[in-house]
């Protein structure tokens, strides 16, 4: 690499804001010269002031450490000696050059004038399929030792082993792809566009031949995709023995234990296929479900040779079954097994469409990063699933133009056809002994003409628990406003230069003339734009007029009951609706016409003309699901259906949204699945309530007759290594105010914080119960040495969260929702769970509320027969979050009361592992639990 010296910087400082005083407490600088490093300097600065204490728990720096450190003065020419002609590198370069600069120039000193590089902008472009480009995680995958992260010298030499690695696979890309990255490399934030020029320069110099797996086509180099070569013959089989299942395990699985629970569980997925029955199977925590049913599946396959499709709920599930699990049999029986992970064809890029966009020449950030971030990983994929990539939000809004909705002008005139991810992937399928898969795709499917599966008869679900819900997702409408709004704006006026635009030049140069004039199509659609936006105000006001509002929230709900739709509030908005379908219907055909006109002259269309028709078929195939949706939310009775609106009250009519949902789903899944599939095995480690398999089987339309159940207990000795409490002094949450009880609340987790030294998972149930507790321990004085973390409070995803959780010694994590599962965290990171109260959903939500009329009606009662049962699965899972492993130990700690002073209270009690309980006031359950952990 011929830019002679980089210098790579990193701070750590006592805040984020130079101008606000914020000073620097150590500083690193790694010098590279010539694609080696050669020396590093570090130094810490003495900011004469305190060290805060968040920041002495980050970086382990503090105050004496400092205290005899030179000024950052007196370093400055050492600084600026180090930085003389090099190329200033960061990551995140903006913070630790600003915050340099602003240092330099309070010291009286010139600032730094050279170039920068950014390794958080190159590493979006180096390793665009990253989980995340925080330089801890970073080192970790890419398995750089990192020993003291958060303190300047560690972060400065990472940084810099990162950014030669990147270098470094930069250099082994294509010549076609780096004459492509360089183009668009000008637009970037950072002037790396140097680096990709230096690269390209020495790659010209040393052309080398192109790898074997990689092709180049049309310009554009990517990955060769491997068939499925199936080579099955009747031998193969014939050498496992298949009485000696745990012998094979014990051998090919390191510290295999032997569980007796997942021997059951293979013995009854293996007879449900053989028998081409349907089976219910609740296999607690530790007892390996994954391989109880995907060694059976794979048996049944080969044997029979008949696929096996498995679905699942979250990608991390089927991640790990394809890439652990899979692979782990595949050693093990030592047969070809031929597995494809299987997703809609929207998770698939459309590369004729992609190959046209490198022709537009928009300079817009995030559609240039995208482009370039898809470039290097169209060298790397197997798959094609852009669900491999991590793109910023800008670039998610861009692939929706780049999406595979399949071909709307003769697909054989696609040069790319031949090198379609989507048709591979479906192809590959047709071939595979187990297809793995996700509910909304399956759910989409069955309901289908076009499946995108094929056929099969065999299905395994995992994570059934969600499969009502995903159900009732699937066969339900969603419109928000700001998804309406980007749809609709990629037609645009004449002005505006989108689609309309695009497709009336190809028309003007072909000479072709279709009914609809230009300017008349123009007007309509200006005239629609406004009419949408008034419809959306005027949904906003009705909405905040009607939906109750408790004071400090801000996220409302209102459900559209007869009532309201009935109310003379509710007329204007039926009347705008009809006429925005009206006008939709008059676009639409009219768009259409021009399209088909266009269609007729395939032949004499370039491609990049091409590319816009096929990007207008698909923008019209949203557009029409649109009108529909509208048509069915607002002017259609939906019978059995429940429509409400969601929004924020600071931010309407942008944060408005509008659901509709079937109350339930029961008909619809007994007719589209357990009637078609000869095997249907649903598993899940909560199905079950008060022993029993009832309210599961309600909800997704079984009945007992038509299925085997299986209940299989944890393996794990709960009652050696788990506690419950229920503390004695805290209020019924029923008979005091939200603040009384959240204040109870909130002093006795302080207590019990100190004493588990952090550690600690707290559930909510609603947003606003986190945020006032968050408040309140925060704002207490008594865990200064403590990291809070808080959903929707501190920014990051549930994965981010959890990560950083992980990292620090005294953390307290607070979650809602979607924390009571898929957080796993094991062993002594996290070894306290407090529930604040029991999950039941609150009565007034949308759902629950049709729920609970839809079930009067029939007689039932909505608390024991919906609410409870909800309310205990829910609880099981926020209990599964404690122990992961057997050598976990823990406590959990119920604050709500009616766990031990209801009747209903036993069910909750009576569904999880058989937990010692303990009713305490705080000074004997903080002196138990010292003791006990």
């Amino acid at each position: 690499m011929l830019l002679n010296k980089l210098v790579v910087i990193d701070l750590e400082t006592t805040g984020n804001s130079p101008k606000k005083g914020e000073k620097i407490i150590q500083l690193s600088a790694v010098i590279i010269e010539n694609g080696k490093i050669v020396d590093q300097y570090t130094s810490f600065v003495n900011p004469e002031k305190s060290i805060p204490v968040f920041i002495e728990e980050l970086t382990g720096i503090n105050d004496e450490l400092v205290e005899g450190a030179p000024l950052f003065a007196e370093i400055a020419p050492k600084i600026l000696e180090i930085l003389d002609e090099a190329v200033f590198v960061a990551h995140n370069v903006n913070f630790d050059l600003s915050f340099l600069q602003g240092e330099l120039e309070n010291a009286g000193y010139n600032t730094f004038s050279g170039p920068s590089f950014d390794t958080v902008e190159l590493a979006k472009i180096a390793l665009p399929t990253a989980d995340s480009f925080k330089l801890s995680e970073l080192s970790t995958q890419l398995d750089v030792s990192h020993v003291r992260p958060h303190q300047a010298d560690s972060d400065a030499y990472v940084t810099a082993e990162i950014l030669l690695h990147m270098v470094n696979e930069l250099s082994e890309l294509p010549l076609v792809t780096l004459e492509k990255l360089l183009e668009l490399s000008s637009f970037l934030k950072s002037d790396l566009e140097l680096l990709f020029r230096e690269i390209l320069k020495e790659k010209q110099a040393h052309v080398e031949d192109l790898p074997l797996d990689l092709e180049v086509y049309r310009g554009i180099a990517l990955k060769k995709k491997a068939p499925i070569d199936r080579v099955d013959s009747d031998w193969e089989m014939q050498h496992i023995d298949k009485d000696n299942i745990e012998g094979l395990l014990k051998e090919n699985i390191p510290f295999y234990e032997n569980r007796t629970e997942q021997m059951k569980m293979m013995k009854a997925v293996s007879e449900s296929l053989h028998e081409s029955s349907h089976l219910l199977v609740e296999a607690g925590t530790g007892v390996g479900k994954s391989l109880a049913y995907l060694l059976p599946a794979v048996l049944f396959s080969k044997t029979n040779k008949k696929p096996v499709v498995i679905s699942t709920f979250t990608i991390q599930l089927q991640e790990q079954l394809l890439h652990k699990e899979v692979n782990t049999l595949k050693k093990m029986l030592g047969i070809p097994l031929y597995t494809v992970l299987l997703k809609g064809k929207n998770h698939y890029i459309h590369l004729f469409k992609f190959e046209q966009s490198l022709r537009d020449h928009d300079p817009q950030y995030d559609i240039v990063l995208t482009k370039m971030q898809i470039l290097v990983w169209l060298t790397r994929t197997i798959t094609g699933d852009i669900n491999e990539l991590n793109l910023t939000s800008g670039g998610r809004l861009f692939l929706t133009r780049l999406r595979h909705d399949g071909w709307h002008l003769p697909h054989q005139k696609d040069p790319w056809v031949g090198k379609d991810f989507y048709l591979h992937a479906r192809k590959n399928a047709s071939d595979a002994d187990l297809i793995i898969t996700n509910h909304s795709l399956l759910l989409a499917d069955v309901a289908s003409e076009n499946s995108m599966l094929p056929s099969y008869e065999y299905l395994i679900i995992d994570e059934a628990h969600h499969l009502e819900k995903s159900a009732r997702q699937h066969l339900g409408i969603v419109l928000d406003y700001l998804s309406i709004k980007f749809t609709i704006s990629q037609l645009g006026m004449l002005e505006q230069k989108q689609l309309f635009y695009k497709l009336e030049e190809i028309l003007q140069v072909h000479q072709i003339t279709d009914t609809s004039r230009s300017f008349e199509l123009d007007f309509q659609l200006q005239n629609f734009y406004q009419e949408m936006d008034e419809a959306m105000q005027l949904l906003a006001s009705v909405f905040y007029k009607k939906a109750k509002k408790r004071k400090g929230i801000q996220k409302i709900q209102l459900r559209l009951s007869e009532t309201i739709l009935k109310s003379k509030e509710w007329q204007p908005v039926k009347i705008i609706m009809e006429r925005i379908v009206s006008d939709m219907n008059i676009i639409d055909r009219q768009m259409y016409e021009k399209l088909d006109k266009l269609k007729e002259k395939t032949n004499k269309l370039k491609d990049v003309e091409k590319a816009i028709v096929e990007e207008a078929y698909s923008f019209l195939l949203e557009w029409v699901e649109l009108k529909t949706n509208i048509k069915n939310i607002f002017l259609q009775e939906l019978e059995d259906y429940v429509i409400w609106l969601d929004g924020d009250i600071r931010s309407l009519p942008n944060s408005l949204v509008v659901q509709a949902q079937p109350i339930a789903v029961q008909s619809e899944m007994q007719t589209e699945i357990f009637q078609k599939k000869k095997s249907v095995i649903l598993t899940s480690a909560t199905l079950t309530v008060n022993g029993t398999f009832n309210y599961f089987m309600q909800e997704i339309g079984l009945n007992k007759k038509e299925v085997k159940q299986l209940m299989l207990s944890s393996p794990f000795h709960y009652k050696e290594i788990s506690k419950l409490f229920v503390p004695t002094e805290i209020p019924d949450i029923g008979q005091v105010s939200t603040d009384e009880y959240v204040e109870a609340v909130s002093s006795h987790l302080i207590g019990v914080a100190e004493v588990t030294k952090g550690r600690m998972l707290i559930l909510f149930t609603s947003y606003d119960m986190l945020r006032k507790t968050y408040d309140l321990m925060k704002d207490s004085g008594l865990l200064e040495d403590y990291v809070l973390m808080a959903q929707g409070i501190t920014s990051g995803s549930r994965t981010r969260l959890t990560k950083n959780f992980q990292r620090f010694d005294k953390a307290i994590l607070f979650g809602t929702s979607s924390f009571w599962e898929g957080v796993d965290i094991p062993g002594e990171d996290l070894s306290c769970l407090a529930m604040v109260r029991l999950p039941f959903s609150p009565p007034d939500e949308p759902v629950a509320e049709a729920k609970s009329e839809w079930l009067k009606e029939q007689g039932k009662n909505p608390f024991s027969a919906n609410a409870l049962p909800e309310a205990v699965i829910r609880f099981k899972q926020g209990v599964g979050r404690l122990i992961r492993r057997s050598s976990d130990r823990g406590i959990v700690i119920v604050y709500d009361r009616r766990i031990v002073t209801t009747r209903y209270g036993k069910a909750f009690l009576q569904s999880i592992p058989n937990i010692p309980v303990h009713q305490e006031e705080l000074p004997e359950l903080l002196g138990r639990i010292e003791e006990w952990l």
